[in-house]
């Protein structure tokens, strides 16, 4: 849950590294093909690159030229299918992968089933082209929240997940998200459910020592810059140490106030 979500995903993306003379790409197949930009060899005498290989296998593609395209179509993979491909040239020069982005998972996923309980979201997709994390968030206090986490299996075929939720009081809405290396999120459709818990409620206004709630609930607390101090779940929250003044609290499905004295 806190682990940071970045624009690039370091178990996700393709690799690319250069060493003794080989540039090896790993990464997913998105139905592109590579280009590469390829200097003469520092003799003078032919061309820096002299072998490609896909997965082990050595390409038939014309490298002998100042540029040229890796043609992975011919392997008839299937999207997000894993792809390592290796590049080796000669010493004292060096290619250039113009586009290594191609290979990235993208965010493409389709949901076909949804359904939530009490305590749990479970969804099915198709259509994934390659392992990216699945976040779920919840309406909550007049913004989305991240409740929960899952790594993507990265399949076309049918996946299926779950993640334990916590409801809050009346209406709850749901969401399943994806960010690829684009930054582009991809939403799938909300999808809503009514609980029957009862209403939190929290005391006292005036506090001394510690927030009380009349049963645990997720909660952030707020001071009067809109910083934050606390967020968790519980049915209490120790606030013997900040500063004396108003904050702000959110808990259950409501956004209220208090003052420590």
């Amino acid at each position: 849950m806190k682990r940071i979500f970045l624009l690039f995903f370091a178990t996700v993306l393709t690799i690319m590294s250069a060493h003794a003379g080989e540039i090896e790409l790993r990464g997913t197949f998105q139905g592109e093909n590579l280009y590469v930009k390829n200097p003469f060899a520092a003799s003078g005498v032919g061309f820096c690159v002299y072998e490609v290989t896909v997965n082990g296998q050595t390409t038939t593609d014309e490298i002998n030229s100042s540029a040229f395209e890796i043609d992975l179509g011919v392997f008839q993979f299937v999207i997000g299918e894993a792809l390592i491909v290796g590049i080796k040239f000669k010493d004292d020069c060096e290619p250039k992968v113009l586009n290594p982005e191609v290979l990235n998972p993208r965010a493409t996923f389709e949901i076909s089933n949804i359904n939530v309980t009490d305590e749990n979201l479970s969804w099915e997709t198709t259509k994934e082209s390659g392992a990216l994390p699945f976040v779920v968030e919840q309406y909550r206090w007049n913004k989305w929240v991240k409740v929960g986490e899952v790594e993507g299996k990265g399949s076309i075929q049918s996946n299926a997940y779950n993640v334990t939720v916590r409801k809050h009081s009346g209406e709850n809405r749901f969401r399943i998200k994806q960010i690829d290396y684009r930054n582009k999120p991809r939403y799938s459709d909300e999808v809503k459910s009514i609980s029957t818990k009862a209403e939190v409620t929290f005391g006292p206004s005036k506090v001394a020592d510690k927030v009380t709630f009349s049963a645990p609930t997720l909660y952030e607390i707020y001071d009067e810059y809109g910083g934050i101090v606390f967020k968790g779940y519980g049915a209490e929250v120790n606030v013997t140490g900040i500063e004396k003044g108003r904050y702000y609290i959110n808990y259950d499905n409501k956004m209220e106030r208090f003052t420590k004295k």
